[in-house]
């Protein structure tokens, strides 16, 4: 008798035991982050620093993973298709949820309004149009002239087709007829070699990665997509006369679709808190990027504003039909 009782016991507790742990409060385990970048990136940088924060805010380890590849289109759709369960998140920037959404459909197979789950902006970077430091102009202007005088003349790099340093070439060649050449590496690192190298005489990249360059003086800023306090002598196009602004780069924080909402109720303002931390500002600001909240529904807006700039931009230059 006492046996049997025994094993009945067993076995209600066996089935009793998972069912006590899918009803924990969330979080009751370690949460991934999945940065779309290689390691060492001002952006990985930064979302270990965030990630941090938001370890302390839940009580719980958070853990950074790079998924690089594919413009960041790999990590994101990793997340895409991970458990609904909010312990996969992932800080994807506007080039994985926009740019190459547009322009690589088959690559970036996911919808960033349906199959994510908005929560909340987390930095910006302006990008920043800089110039080896060797080149004959020193100003926007002049490198227009240049460029016009000289056909192929001035080859701008950039972190890839699809990038936003793409879209801000195209749309200086948009705004000025300047004609220069975009040159596509894979990544911000080969195309800083690349006009170290003298292979280019520039590249558009976000600021986080050119703020060692720029010190050193080995290259000029020509024209960057927001003010920046360390560089106001560094214009944007609107300071130079012309109807658009070269595009910045951000990222934000998403889980899969579907998470439950208890899931958004906490991670929401904990992200919320760790993003608006002064120490993670004062930790970023010196490489280039601004520690930025905005809630979902606003980050969602962003995402459909872009959306519609970025493809009147490329069905325009005829990239898609």
């Amino acid at each position: 008798m006492k046996a049997m009782l025994a094993g009945a016991l067993g076995a209600a507790l066996a089935v009793l035991a998972p069912l006590a742990l899918a009803q924990s409060p969330y979080p009751s385990g370690p949460i991934t982050l999945v940065i779309p970048l290689a390691p060492g990136d001002a952006t990985d940088t930064a979302g270990r620093a965030i990630a941090e924060g938001l370890s302390r805010e839940l009580k719980v380890p958070v853990v950074p993973v790079n998924k690089p590849g594919a413009g960041g289109a790999l990590g994101v759709q990793q997340v895409v298709q991970a458990a609904k369960d909010g312990y996969t998140i992932v800080l994807a920037n506007n080039a994985s949820l926009v740019y190459r959404s547009i322009l690589q459909p088959r690559i970036a197979s996911y919808d960033p309004l349906t199959d994510l789950t908005p929560l909340g902006l987390a930095m910006r970077s302006p990008s920043i149009l800089a110039v080896n430091s060797k080149v004959p102009y020193k100003t926007f202007g002049e490198m227009v002239e240049y460029a016009k005088k000289n056909p192929g003349g001035v080859r701008i790099g950039t972190a890839g087709e699809g990038s936003v340093g793409d879209f801000c070439v195209r749309t200086i060649n948009s705004l000025t007829g300047a004609g220069v050449i975009m040159v596509p590496f894979r990544g911000a690192v080969p195309g800083l070699i690349a006009m170290r190298g003298g292979q280019i005489e520039g590249v558009v990249l976000a600021l986080g990665t050119m703020v060692g360059q720029l010190n050193a003086g080995t290259v000029r800023g020509l024209a960057i997509s927001t003010k920046w306090p360390a560089l106001q002598q560094v214009p944007t196009l609107a300071e130079l006369g012309y109807s658009q602004q070269l595009f910045g780069v951000w990222n934000g924080f998403f889980a899969p679709a579907g998470v439950p909402a208890e899931v958004t109720r906490v991670l929401v303002p904990a992200l919320a808190h760790a993003i608006r931390s002064p120490e993670l500002a004062a930790r970023l600001k010196p490489v280039g990027i601004s520690a930025e909240y905005l809630p979902p529904d606003k980050l969602l807006a962003e995402i459909r504003d872009e959306h519609a700039r970025v493809l009147a931009i490329a069905t325009k230059a005829g990239l898609v039909k």
